[in-house]
C-alpha cells in the first residue's frame, strides 16, 4: 500500500521549534521599484494616464528566473514505513492515535479489525528540492531529505523524472549529493564565489508542498546565524517565503548564483513566516567536493570539550575581552593533550586567525584536513602561548558514558557561600575517583544560579584540583583573599565538563 505523508526528518524550531523543511516553500513574490525604489509623484496637471504612462515601471526577476529555474530539481523520495518502524508488530494493540495516523496516510476506511491490529508496511514518500551543480547529473539537496531513503527521483523543470542515486550525506551540515545519470546537458546551477551582504536581493526557488517550479523573493536578512543544528552552523537568514519542500532548494543572488541551500525555517506555525534559513555556498562547496571524491566528509579533531568565554570567564582569566574557545577538557591521548594544551587554557587564534567563541573555533579546526598542522594561540594564567597540534580525524561517533546511577548518596559535607552540599567523588559510585560530588543544591544560592545540580562533580575551584569539600572551602577563601571577584569551577555534567564563573559575595 502507498501512502502519502509530510517529508521524512521534518523539524520545526518555533517559538519552540526549527522546521527542517523535509519536503517542501510558500507562495509569493516581490519587486523592485526602480532605481530610486519609490515612484515620482504626478507633477502640475499632468493627467493619470501620462503619469502611468511615463512613470519608471518596476524591475521584475523573470530574466533571472529564466536563466535559473531549469538547474532546479524537485526530489521526491520513497521509504518503508509500517508498524514495525514504529514499534508495533504482531497482535500488538495499535493505540488510537496511530491508527488515526495510519487512517488518514493510508490505512483504508473500510480496513478489518485484523488490519487495523496489524496493518502491513506502508510505503512512505515524501518531498523535497535540489538543483544540478554540473552538467552530468550532480545534484545537492539536504541530508534529511533522502536521509534512509530507499528510492530517490527527481523531476526537472520540463516534466520528465529520472531516478538518482546517493552519492554521500552530511548529517553535521545538511547536505547531500545525489546524481542522476544517462545525461551529460543537465543545465546546472553555479555556487557564489562571494559571500552575500544583508539587504541583498534573492530568489528561492523550489517544490514547496509538492508545487514544484515555485519561485519567491526577499532579502538577505543576517549572515552567520546560529540557530542551535550543530557545532557548523553559519546560516544565511533570509525573507523569502521559504515552506515544507523548499528544503535542499537553492537561494539565487540577482547574477544568478547559488548563496546558500535552504534548510530551516522560524515558524511557531510550521508555515512561512519571514525567516528562513540557508546553509552558506562555501560550506556547500567544501562539503559537496568531499562527498563527490570520497563519499564522505572528513574534519579535522584536536579532541577538547569546549566552551564560550563569558564576561565573567574573561574576568577572572585576565582576558582584555569575552572571546576565544575555553577548553573545559582535554580529551585523554588526543591531539590537544599531546601537544600540551590543558583544561582552562583559552584558544585565542588558529594559525594567526582570531577565534571569536567556541563554535568558531570548530569551525576553524572541523574546516581543515586531518593530519594537517595547526598553531594554536593560547592564553594561559595571564600568558600568551604558541602550540603547534597535528589533526586527528573527527570521529563519527561520541563514546557514550553513563551518568551517575540513581542511588541513595551519602551525607555530604554543606558549602553554604555556594549553596550545596558535596561529597569525595570516590564515596559515589560511578562517579569515579577525582572531584567532589554535589548531593544537594540549595535552589536559592549561587551555585544554582550558576547551573549546578545535584549529580555534577566539582573537579577543580580557581585552577586547584579538590578532593574534599575542605579543599573547596579553602579555595574559596584564597579566592576571597586575592580580591576576586569570580572563581572559576571546572564541573562535569554527565559526558561533558565545563566551567563555571561562580560569583563570590562577602565572607
Amino acid at each position: 500500500m502507498t501512502a502519502s505523508v509530510p517529508a521524512p526528518k521534518s523539524r520545526i524550531l518555533s517559538a519552540r521549534r526549527l522546521v527542517l523543511l523535509a519536503g517542501v516553500a510558500g507562495l509569493g513574490a516581490t519587486v523592485l521599484l526602480g532605481s530610486a525604489g519609490v515612484l515620482p509623484q504626478p507633477a502640475g496637471q499632468l493627467s493619470a494616464v501620462a503619469y502611468a504612462q511615463g512613470a519608471q515601471r518596476p524591475m521584475g526577476f523573470a530574466d533571472i528566473v529564466e536563466k535559473v529555474k531549469p538547474a532546479v530539481i524537485s526530489v521526491r523520495v520513497k521509504m518503508a514505513s509500517g508498524p514495525k518502524m514504529m514499534g508495533f508488530q504482531g497482535d500488538t494493540p495499535i493505540p488510537p492515535n496511530v491508527e488515526r495516523f495510519f487512517r488518514r496516510f493510508g490505512l483504508p476506511e473500510g480496513a478489518t479489525p485484523e488490519e487495523r491490529r496489524s496493518p502491513r508496511e506502508h510505503l512512505v514518500t515524501g518531498q523535497g528540492s535540489g538543483f544540478f551543480i554540473s552538467a552530468d547529473g550532480y545534484a545537492v539537496t539536504n541530508n534529511h531529505v533522502v536521509d534512509k531513503a530507499d528510492t530517490v527521483e527527481v523531476t526537472v523543470d520540463d516534466g520528465k523524472t529520472y531516478t538518482a542515486k546517493v552519492i554521500g550525506t552530511d548529517p553535521r551540515t545538511d547536505i547531500a549529493l545525489i546524481k542522476v545519470d544517462g545525461r551529460s546537458d543537465f543545465p546546472y546551477a553555479r555556487l557564489a564565489e562571494k559571500a552575500p551582504r544583508v539587504g541583498d536581493w534573492v530568489l528561492a526557488v523550489g517544490n514547496p508542498f509538492g508545487l514544484g517550479g515555485t519561485v519567491t523573493a526577499g532579502i538577505v536578512s543576517a549572515r552567520g546565524r546560529d540557530i542551535g543544528a550543530g557545532p557548523y552552523d553559519d546560516f544565511v537568514q533570509i525573507d523569502a517565503p521559504v515552506n515544507k519542500g523548499n528544503s535542499g532548494g537553492p537561494t539565487f543572488d540577482v547574477d544568478g548564483n547559488v548563496i546558500g541551500v535552504n534548510t530551516a525555517i522560524f515558524s511557531p506555525s510550521g508555515g512561512s513566516v519571514g525567516i528562513a534559513f540557508a546553509i552558506p555556498a562555501p560550506t556547500v562547496k567544501s562539503v559537496v567536493a568531499q562527498l563527490k571524491d570520497n563519499g564522505r566528509v572528513t574534519r579535522g579533531w584536536i579532541g577538547v570539550q569546549i566552551q564560550p568565554v563569558t564576561e565573567e570567564i574573561a574576568d577572572n582569566l585576565g582576558l582584555k575581552s569575552p572571546q576565544g574557545a575555553l577548553v573545559a577538557e582535554p580529551q585523554a591521548d588526543g591531539p590537544a593533550t599531546k601537544a600540551g594544551i590543558m583544561a582552562g587554557d583559552v584558544i585565542t587564534a588558529v594559525n594567526g586567525n582570531p577565534v571569536k567563541d567556541a563554535r568558531d573555533l570548530a569551525r576553524q579546526i572541523g574546516s581543515m584536513a586531518p593530519g594537517s598542522t595547526a598553531k594554536l594561540t593560547v592564553w594561559r594564567k595571564g600568558e600568551e602561548k604558541t602550540f603547534s597540534i597535528s589533526l586527528g580525524e573527527l570521529p563519527n561517533q561520541r563514546e557514550a558514558r553513563a551518568n551517575m546511577p540513581e542511588s541513595s548518596s551519602p551525607e555530604g559535607t554543606d558549602v553554604p557561600r555556594l549553596g550545596l552540599t558535596v561529597v569525595p567523588a570516590g564515596q559515589v559510585a560511578g562517579s569515579g575517583s577525582e572531584g567532589v560530588v554535589v548531593t544537594d543544591v540549595d535552589p536559592n544560592g549561587l551555585a544554582s544560579d550558576q547551573g549546578v545540580k545535584t549529580g555534577d562533580v566539582i573537579l577543580e575551584v580557581g585552577g586547584k584540583k579538590v578532593a574534599n569539600p575542605s579543599d573547596v572551602r579553602s579555595a574559596l577563601k584564597d579566592a576571597q583573599k586575592e580580591g576576586k571577584r569570580t572563581i572559576l569551577m571546572r564541573v562535569k555534567s554527565g559526558d561533558a565538563t565545563h566551567f563555571v564563573a561562580m560569583p563570590l559575595g562577602k565572607a
